[in-house]
């Protein structure tokens, strides 16, 4: 008797952790998921900021069947000049500020905060680094490093030293950059923590103390960038500009590709003493790399970016209204929102499931879900999805009662 898909994933593909819903997803298009049975699942999570064009846009789709059909890997290190990762960089080069002009092309988010995370020690000589409590940035061991949470990495010490994590939000504890600080990792906008908003003032006096001290700032815009808040970089609502960007998940469209981002000068350093400072076999891959500039081009073509607040905005007059709803905290199409108890988020997102929506609750903040749909989703749509929203809030509350 031939084992089930299901059978199968649970016995050979490893999982980070247990209670998955193990979906079988069959199609996807736009914001809908179809199972293995039929039913139709609306996406609220992008898989995790990833699909900001929704599932399957005709133009990515295009670009990686035409890319597919010229030549995938050639050569690693810049052997070889491939065109998808040229007109790539071109495109990025001419929407980004002038010191973030030279892209270094990699797999993932956690890659790209590696590799700007060496960056840093190498262009400054220094060996510190500072990072934020309740930041993601990844899991590998120097993105480890630097996220703001313990309970993920107690287990994996020792870490990368000479780190100092420091509140988000709380300008005192900028003075703890030095002369002795190497970067500073921050999101603009914290993601895990719960979408957690500074003020303009504070992200800039940041910027002020690593320009004193000779820091240099990296954004981790993994999950921010792209489209996701409003802008085409989160960096963009602070009137700052970073030393280090770095980028993944939309980048790619649904293809893995991720990025650091810097000025010519400071990139430079990564190719002498040694040479080959950082390398990557796959990194801009011409694939992914076709699917990322067909992806880049859509956000633009049809400004995407700037339709994406007043489709947030209409979510939060929605929702706000419900009683179970202690706030919603939300920049462009990314929200959080927040009941009374961890209880009740594990109790709804059961009630989300059975009535077909995907959403997920963040890493540091247990009292609240995310509400990330891809960038494309309609008024109609959101106004359809809220209706479902609230009567799954609806069906908790009885069940509470």
């Amino acid at each position: 008797m031939s084992l089930s898909n299901r059978e199968l994933f649970l016995q050979h593909v490893a999982l980070p952790s247990d209670g998955h819903e193990a979906l079988e997803i069959v199609e996807a298009k736009g914001i809908w998921l179809t199972s293995s049975g039929g039913k139709k699942y609306i996406d609220l999570v992008s898989g995790v900021s990833v699909s900001n064009l929704g599932h399957g846009h005709p133009k990515v789709i295009e670009a990686v069947k035409k890319q597919a059909g010229r030549y995938m890997h050639l050569m690693v290190y810049g052997k070889y000049i491939q065109s998808p990762q040229v007109e790539l960089a071109r495109l990025m080069a001419e929407h980004l500020p002038e010191n973030l002009q030279m892209t270094f092309f990699v797999n993932s988010g956690s890659e790209a905060v590696e590799g700007a995370l060496k960056l840093a020690k190498r262009y400054t000589g220094r060996t510190g680094l500072v990072a934020f409590k309740n930041a993601y940035h990844g899991s590998t061991h120097g993105a480890l490093s630097v996220l703001g949470n313990e309970e993920m990495k107690y287990a994996y010490r020792p870490l990368l030293p000479d780190i100092r994590h420091l509140r988000f939000g709380r300008l005192e504890d900028l003075q703890q950059i030095t002369e002795k600080t190497a970067g500073v990792i921050a999101e603009p906008v914290q993601a895990e923590a719960g979408i957690i908003i500074p003020g303009k003032e504070y992200i800039q006096a940041l910027r002020q103390r690593c320009t004193e001290t000779g820091a240099l700032l990296i954004f981790d815009e993994v999950q921010m960038g792209f489209g996701r808040t409003g802008k085409l970089f989160a960096f963009e609502h602070f009137d700052v500009v970073p030393d280090i960007l770095c980028l993944a998940k939309a980048m790619g469209a649904g293809m893995p590709i991720g990025a650091f981002v810097s000025s010519g000068e400071i990139m430079e350093t990564l190719t002498h003493h040694p040479a080959l400072g950082h390398i990557t076999t796959f990194g801009g891959h011409p694939v992914s790399a076709a699917a990322a500039l067909a992806g880049l081009q859509v956000l633009l073509d049809e400004k995407l970016p700037g339709k994406t607040d007043a489709k947030g905005k209409l979510f939060v007059r929605l929702l706000s209204p419900h009683p179970l709803i202690k706030g919603i905290r939300q920049i462009g199409l990314m929200l959080g929102v927040e009941l009374q108890t961890s209880e009740q988020i594990t109790q709804l997102l059961k009630v989300f499931l059975e009535e077909g929506i995907v959403v997920d609750r963040f890493l540091f903040n247990d009292a609240s879900f995310r509400i990330a749909p891809p960038l494309t989703i309609t008024e109609e749509e959101i106004r359809m999805v809220s209706e479902k929203i609230m009567h799954c809030l609806e069906k908790l509350k009885d069940e509470e009662n």
